[in-house]
């Protein structure tokens, strides 16, 4: 599976660059972007957390968390959350307020996946999806249950959960190499389902609540021709600008492959990161049932393009 893999590259290493892109602007508006930067579009650090050039934020070190825990011993959501918690006592400059609830659950409770909270609908769970659409490459079943496995440590809400999903999906119809109508026409039947999400027109909002998220991705991913369009596209929304950034980047990484990605971007992006992410993708997909001899069944024949 050599385009497979290449493109799972892409997909991770795409995440990691669409959150350091989206850190400097991070809860900026959009006309403070254009006021201080014209059009963003460099890793030059900065932002709230004062990051440095090509440093990712916990959008990208949650991901690796499920990553490293995947390659190791399978998944696991008891081995994830214990990921989460040696990291979240490194203390990060970020961690979010639903997400560090969720670990300090699991640290004090020992429960892995939280009860339904009307609270857990912002996009802490979807961020962290790309490991997830590499290991459980390509079967329906399987990145249902590791999506909303995965997601439940920290976010239990319908909206997360549908948007997990959706995400993963959207990774791995890139990775397989569908064209770009087989995801909108993907999209368009999701939001038939759930119309809350619905993007066009689009609403202009990028905040770190799930639907906003998502409407900023779909509206962005479908307005470009590029991995660079698409991510500077988004980023500029300001916002949640690392998460939508991160999401964003992960889908156009996955269907545009590693090669579309700007030269000067994966310079700057953090040196170990990215060689360790690149290692990841190689170890997610030999995890993934589309590496052990499965079928694909996340997409039916009724539904191809």
């Amino acid at each position: 599976m050599p385009d497979v893999r290449r493109r799972a590259r892409g997909c991770l290493l795409g995440m990691a660059i669409g959150d350091a892109l989206g850190a400097t602007v991070e809860f900026m508006t959009r006309g403070e972007i254009q006021s201080q930067y014209g059009v963003h579009r460099k890793l030059c650090g900065g932002g709230w957390l004062r990051l440095k050039p090509g440093q990712v934020t916990d959008d990208t070190e949650m991901s690796l968390c499920i990553a490293r825990s995947i390659v190791d011993v399978g998944f696991d959501p008891v081995d994830i959350a214990r990921h989460f918690v040696a990291w979240f006592r490194k203390i990060p400059p970020d961690v979010g307020n639903t997400c560090r609830r969720g670990i300090s659950r699991f640290i004090t409770q020992g429960t892995v996946h939280g009860e339904r909270n009307e609270g857990d609908a912002g996009n802490g769970a979807a961020m962290r999806m790309a490991p997830i659409a590499l290991a459980a490459l390509a079967d329906a079943e399987t990145l249902e249950a590791m999506a909303l496995g995965q997601a439940r440590i920290t976010h239990h809400h319908p909206l997360s959960d549908a948007a997990s999903i959706l995400v993963g999906k959207l990774m791995q119809l890139g990775m397989i190499g569908h064209a770009m109508p087989r995801l909108r026409r993907t999209v368009d039947v999701f939001v038939k389902e759930f119309p809350t999400f619905k993007f066009v027109p689009y609403s202009g909002l990028a905040t770190g609540y799930v639907v906003d998220t998502l409407q900023t991705v779909f509206h962005c991913l479908f307005t470009t021709q590029s991995f660079e369009e698409c991510l500077i596209a988004t980023v500029n929304q300001g916002g949640d600008a690392d998460t939508t950034g991160a999401i964003a980047g992960a889908i156009a990484g996955a269907y545009y492959g590693p090669d579309a990605i700007p030269k000067e971007w994966l310079k700057k992006l953090d040196k170990e990161t990215r060689i360790e992410l690149q290692f990841l993708a190689e170890g997610l997909v030999d995890r993934s049932p589309l590496a052990n001899g499965a079928e694909v069944t996340l997409f039916p024949p009724a539904e191809a393009a």
